[in-house]
């Protein structure tokens, strides 16, 4: 158990997603669960001339059923689930502005890209109709730190207030900063995660030309494959993730429903090893008190084989003992959104005791050769979590969830 005094100690208490295989965190949960996979052919754009033709949209949703319209129009998708994804966790957390110092509560959500659609939209415009067309708004809805700015006005939260930028481990870094500020008593309660939507024919001409990404495009639902033989690449996907992070001492006063605590978070340029090893010294954690580990697991060659080697350089025997997932085989990448979207993940492991699978591992890699809970969910008691996130640029990101 923790040492540190309860107005130190963070807890997770509301949790929201968007996703194209729920649009709440206990909708998207059951799907995980059950196994269904988030991934189809394209529809925001026609992908037939691009290499890669899959991804995890979501679908179906309409983002004036939750933000006002005029708003709604002045802002990118990528702010658009963040913001609705931070309104849920709020409103799940059971938070009050009303009983709250506004200016204890702050708003960390961050983006990996921001705005790319509209920095696609606003370029053609210019190429096609000339400079006067260019929208007013364009810089306010492309650049990254404007979803948080939007969810603090919102909710009328006056805290700290900025946005992360850390490639692929945005979400995490988002959540682990936000984690300091309650322990340094800088925020009483902080809305905290990462969201992206980088599904257009830009973003996908880049990453086709790195060749990062799956072609195996007759068979969207079998295109993502962690850990398996004939992996390929990573597939993108979209959406958001955001929790409300509060300090245990705060949370036991009004009463509130407890997820998990938020152990540590370690951020690490030297590897993924160090990483891990310096979350779980940071929490005062063994790594044979770890249960599960949600991992990065991107479905690409050296990633899954290299955060193979990771884990057992730093957990050894135990391993072998693990339970480790990557959840990415249905959400697909969510790039900065992945570290909000699999720390819900990790949240809801702890509070259900259940294991999300790793769909579509058949054939597993000789090399990766360790517990990865093969297809079905798994029901577990599960006290501890690690949550891995890696960033281009060696960005590495590693929070720690466990039980209170």
């Amino acid at each position: 158990m923790s040492q540190l005094p309860d107005s130190q100690r963070v807890v997770v208490t509301g949790l929201g997603v968007i996703h194209g295989l729920g649009q709440t965190a206990d909708t998207f949960w059951a799907s995980l669960v059950a196994g269904k996979n988030g991934i189809d052919r394209v529809t925001q754009f026609d992908p037939a001339p691009f290499a890669t033709q899959v991804g995890a949209e979501v679908k179906g949703w309409n983002v004036e059923d939750f933000m006002d319209p005029k708003e709604a129009r002045r802002n990118d998708r990528y702010t658009h689930f963040g913001f609705c994804a931070a309104k849920q966790a709020w409103a799940d957390s059971g938070l009050s502005m009303d009983k709250e110092d506004p200016d204890r509560v702050g708003v960390v959500v961050g983006s990996g890209i921001g705005g790319m659609l509209t920095y696609e939209t606003q370029c053609r415009k210019l190429h096609e109709q000339g400079p006067r067309k260019v929208s007013p708004f364009t810089i306010p809805a492309l650049i990254g730190n404007i979803c948080s700015g939007i969810i603090a006005i919102e909710l009328g939260a006056r805290g700290p207030n900025f946005g992360v930028v850390s490639a692929c481990a945005t979400g995490t870094h988002a959540i682990g900063e936000s984690m300091h500020m309650i322990r340094r008593g800088d925020a009483d309660v902080m809305i905290a995660g990462g969201t992206e939507a980088a599904i257009t024919p830009f973003a996908y001409s880049t990453f086709c030309a790195m060749r990062a990404m799956s072609t195996r495009n007759d068979d969207p639902a079998t295109a993502c494959r962690p850990f398996s033989m004939g992996r390929d690449g990573f597939v993108m996907g979209e959406g958001a993730g955001v929790l409300v992070l509060e300090s245990l001492e705060h949370a036991k006063k009004r009463g509130a429903r407890i997820y998990c605590e938020v152990a540590s978070y370690a951020a690490e340029g030297k590897g993924l090893g160090a990483a891990m090893t310096r979350a779980l010294r940071s929490a005062g954690v063994t790594p044979e008190q770890v249960d599960y580990i949600n991992a990065h697991g991107t479905s690409t060659p050296y990633n899954d084989k290299f955060e193979t080697l990771a884990i057992k350089r730093v957990f050894g025997e135990h391993a072998s003992k693990l339970a480790i997932s990557s959840t990415k085989s249905m959400t697909g990448h969510l790039l900065g959104g992945a570290g909000g979207i699999e720390s819900v993940i990790s949240a809801k492991t702890i509070h259900t005791r259940t294991v999300a699978p790793t769909i579509n591992l058949h054939e597993p890699d000789p090399e990766c050769d360790l517990d990865y809970v093969p297809n079905v969910a798994r029901s577990a008691a599960v006290s501890t979590v690690v949550s891995n996130n890696l960033g281009f640029g060696g960005q590495n990101a590693v929070a720690v969830f466990r039980a209170v």
